[in-house]
């Protein structure tokens, strides 16, 4: 037996130091022990030595940093008068608060590569480290040999270190898990025939269940709805939680998973087969996840699953609705296997989501009785609670069958009873203690935590320095339905705490069900809240006080040392675990107001309402939702399911026919819990007008300057008149006049605005399209008949362009085109909106051919007789009545001015470029006066 060992949640001391680092890596003992006491004492004695190259599996446990920091936080996390009261921590935060630090991490891969070591896993809260090697370099990198040694109590033999391990690393390790396979864990099981053939199994005794020797053949059940008058985990559910009270018990675990802890895998075609013969049916998805090499699979005649399929049962029978169960599963109960409880544990505080309620039916002796601590003390941190089996062996004693984790006081321990019911699926009608059920003093002298300081104190066989177990209990009796093995099920043949453990563990479920309902935190560890429950005025309301039978401790009125506490008493453990839901006056805010269109049909619409405390939302009660005309109701009210997240909504159906205008949307909150009442009308319901429906024949692009025409032909569903605007740039101007054109682009905005004649019932719409312009003139007829014109791109247009040959266009600054042609003096200029036409003469004009406009408007133009001819821009002829002539000039043809007033000319007649001299005003400033010879002179 291992003595004084104290534990630090909520309770009087420390257990653990933080991560000694030194300076370089020398040979550091671990802080937990590995060698077994049997080793040394010589009740084991030495046989052998392990192979020097068979390979084993270790998990090296780094340490918690900051560990007085997380003692404090522990304490303050489960103390009601603390600001962060069950404020828990992801495991991200775990890790960067408590977690070993990377740097100690790499270092611990490090040293395990450089000493022939592979690693193969790693923990994302940097606790474990799964290494695998030969035991060379295992006694080489620990200092340590690896001995066989005899079992002192079982036929078989055991590997285990002769010392303590110390390895050359500066990071000081907390544990290393692998080193030995001395203890095989069993579970929390017996059969109650000592006669019957017990199921086919590796006989370890892995997990074979203990056979009762004293037991008769008669059953126990008389109530249960299962073959044989046999309990179901359904009828634990009816006695414990609803309780002769269905219309309370709503709670099936909804939204909450729960976790199971198992040395081996399961076989889920049995858990079928017991659904299938109580004509029951399993919702819950099942997810089997092996942590290290054990397989997930336990198939008969290799593998018993008895176990395993109880745990199942058990807890989805009181929390049939729950979200996911998941069966952490590593190597132990197995021959000759090693005992990875720390990778079962790590792997349930680091997964994702976290399950809040874990469950443990397994019994085991480690070497060091801390070894977990620090993941029990992650769970609390976390706001997970693990249930541990209370064992099936009566009274803790030393070296007297499994009692670990059970002592530990990181866990809460549930014992056992017998239960009678009132009938067949009936509430609970008495209770016993159960005679084999395991309690006591923490035989590894756990020291008594704070949270059972007082109960210790009034209950006369319970130690006022030792941790004293159970905690709670339930039926656990040979009263069961199993089925397992794929072999025939039994009925009121198998009992143990294996029952009674993941039947709180789904109840717990129920209880944080509610807690988020509540909008509070889950509950984490509830060892403080169960013993304040228990001292507590009410006590005999929220337990069921056992007070008869028990192991030879027995039982007395409240705490005792057989079923703790007791077990639950329906509804109001629940109530009294969650706390309340909340009191005072509701503020709902009913989310928005909501539009429809009349119609002569019935519609219907969404309303929302958001409810909130002023300590955070609600998540109970429910919204009803009115429509008011004044205080008459329009149509009929609609409430809404349970509040979730303090949002409520329903779907509410308004009248056909309801007449057109704006009603209040009363919101009236219906109290769930503590709550008041409230009600909020600051919201409308209106009943808009109809808006008719527009149909376009769409507009084609026109061309500039062609003879096509648009006409804007928009439709409406009902009887109206429209009118019609575009942009840019004024919609009236562009439409309906010729006066004040701008500049013309090229897409343009043409909307038809619709007026119905029946403007009671609809309502104005407009509805537009893009009309496309190109670089010439567009006529567009609209539906009137009226005419109107649109200009594109910054020219001049002209309703009549011209379109003979050689024809010469040039734009002046005002915006008017000069065209010339081939008749004798057909020069025209065309005002920017297409009217007046001039026609300029003499100054040497004879059959125009080019034409160019310099800085002062005046216009150039080139003669088919060889000469060039100048007017002003009113046309106004200013060139002599042979215009200029040269004897460089050889049938001009094209003509422009420069940026300083040259003119030059394209001869035709011998390919040759004229240029006179700054005879033109510039086109544009010049930054230097520049003119290189005489005006008039060609260069």
């Amino acid at each position: 037996m291992i003595r004084g060992v104290p534990v630090s949640l909520l309770a009087v001391v420390a257990i653990m130091s933080g991560a000694a680092v030194v300076s370089q890596a020398q040979r550091q003992p671990l802080l937990t022990r590995h060698v077994r006491e049997v080793t040394l004492n010589g009740q084991a004695p030495l046989v052998g030595h392990l192979p020097a190259t068979q390979s084993i599996r270790l998990v090296l446990v780094l340490p918690h940093r900051n560990q007085a920091e997380l003692n404090a936080l522990l304490k303050e996390l489960y103390d009601p008068s603390s600001a962060s009261y069950r404020k828990f921590l992801t495991v991200e935060e775990f890790t960067a608060m408590f977690g070993p630090s990377q740097e100690d991490y790499d270092s611990a891969i490090r040293f395990a590569e450089a000493n022939g070591l592979t690693v193969v896993g790693t923990s994302r809260n940097r606790m474990n480290l799964d290494v695998t090697g030969p035991v060379a370099n295992i006694e080489a990198a620990f200092h340590v040999t690896m001995g066989v040694y005899q079992h002192p109590t079982e036929n078989r033999t055991f590997f285990a270190p002769d010392r303590e391990p110390t390895p050359d690393l500066a990071v000081q390790l907390w544990h290393i898990a692998g080193l030995d396979n001395y203890s095989t864990p069993k579970p929390a099981l017996m059969r109650r025939d000592a006669s019957a053939a017990l199921p086919a199994l590796v006989r370890s005794d892995a997990s074979a269940p203990k056979a009762e020797p004293n037991a008769t053949a008669e059953p126990n059940a008389t109530t249960g709805t299962g073959p044989s008058a046999s309990f179901l985990g359904s009828d634990m559910r009816a006695a414990y939680y609803v309780n002769g009270n269905p219309g309370a018990a709503t709670l099936t675990g909804a939204g909450q998973s729960l976790g199971l802890f198992e040395f081996i895998g399961t076989d889920l075609a049995d858990l079928t087969t017991y659904y299938s013969n109580v004509g029951q049916i399993n919702s819950v998805p099942i997810t089997l996840l092996s942590v290290d090499t054990q397989s997930t699979s336990c198939v008969e005649p290799t593998c018993d699953d008895t176990e395993q399929t109880i745990d199942m049962t058990q807890s989805l029978g009181m929390a049939p609705g729950l979200s996911s169960l998941v069966m952490y599963i590593g190597t132990g109960a197995l021959s000759g296997q090693t005992t990875d409880d720390t990778g079962i544990f790590n792997a349930m505080a680091t997964a994702s989501p976290l399950n809040a309620q874990l469950s443990c039916s397994w019994g085991w002796t480690p070497p060091d009785p801390t070894t977990d601590d620090v993941y029990f003390e992650e769970f609390a941190a976390q706001g997970q609670n693990l249930f541990m089996a209370a064992g099936d062996d009566g009274m803790w004693r030393s070296g007297v069958g499994f009692y670990w984790p059970a002592e530990s006081a990181y866990v809460t321990t549930v014992g056992g009873t017998s239960l009678t019911t009132t009938a067949a699926g009936g509430a609970w009608a008495s209770e016993t203690g159960w005679e084999d059920t395991g309690g006591g003093i923490s035989p590894d002298d756990y020291a008594i935590p704070s949270w059972q300081v007082a109960t210790a104190a009034l209950c006369a066989n319970c130690s006022q320095t030792y941790r004293n177990g159970p905690d709670v209990s339930a039926n656990a009796d040979f009263t069961y339905y199993v089925c397992a093995d794929q072999t025939a099920c039994t009925a009121n043949v198998y009992g143990g705490t294996t029952f009674s453990t993941p039947i709180w563990a789904g109840y717990m479920a129920l209880v944080n069900e509610q807690t988020v309902l509540y909008d509070h935190a889950p509950l984490g560890f509830i060892n403080p809240a169960l013993y304040t429950i228990g001292l507590g005025a009410d006590y005999d309301l929220d337990f069921h006080d056992i007070t008869t039978g028990g192991n030879n401790l027995g039982t007395t009125v409240g705490f005792d040392l057989s079923t703790g506490w007791g077990s639950p008493y329906g509804r109001a453990l629940v109530d009294a675990l969650a706390g309340s839901p909340g009191s005072g006056t509701i503020t709902i805010t009913t989310a928005a107001s909501a539009t429809v269109a009349y119609s002569s049909s019935n519609q219907v619409v969404l309303l929302s309402a958001m409810v909130a405390t002023g300590s955070g939302t609600v998540n109970v009660g429910t919204v009803t939702f009115a429509v008011l005309n004044g205080a008459t109701p329009v149509g009929t009210s609609v409430t809404s399911g349970t509040v979730t997240g303090g949002n409520a909504s329903a779907n509410y159906t308004v009248p056909g026919g309801t007449a057109i205008g704006t009603y209040t949307i009363k919101a009236t909150y219906n109290p769930g819990g503590a709550y008041n009442g409230s009600s909020d009308s600051t919201r409308t319901l209106t009943v808009g007008t109809i808006p008719p429906q527009i149909t376009w024949t769409p507009a084609t692009t026109i061309i500039f300057g062609s003879s096509g025409t648009n006409v804007l032909n928009a439709s409406s569903t009902v009887a109206g008149s429209f009118t019609y605007t575009a942009s840019p740039p004024t919609p009236a101007e562009v439409i309906t006049s010729t006066a004040g054109l701008g500049p013309f682009l090229p897409t343009y905005t043409i909307t038809a605005n619709f007026t119905p004649s029946d403007t009671g019932e609809y309502s104005s719409a407009s509805e537009s399209i893009t009309l496309t312009v190109s670089e010439e003139s567009v006529w567009i007829v609209d539906g009137s008949g009226g005419t109107s014109e649109l200009a594109g791109n910054g020219y001049g247009i002209t309703s009549t362009p011209y379109t003979g040959a050689n024809a010469s266009l040039a734009l002046d600054n005002a915006g008017n085109v000069w065209s010339a042609g081939t008749g004798p003096t057909l020069l025209e200029e065309t005002s920017q909106i297409g009217t007046q036409p001039v026609t300029p003469s003499g100054g040497g004009l004879d059959a125009p051919v080019g034409i160019a406009i310099d800085g002062n408007g005046q216009v150039w133009v080139t003669n088919g007789n060889g000469s060039v001819s100048e007017f002003s821009n009113g046309g106004v002829a200013i060139s002599s009545g042979a215009g200029f002539t040269d004897s460089s000039l050889s049938t001009p043809s094209g003509i422009a001015v420069d940026l300083g007033g040259s003119v030059w000319i394209a001869n035709k007649g011998n390919n040759s470029v004229t240029r006179i001299l700054g005879a033109a005003a510039p086109v544009a400033p010049l930054a230097t006066a520049a003119a290189n010879g005489t005006t008039g002179a060609k260069p």
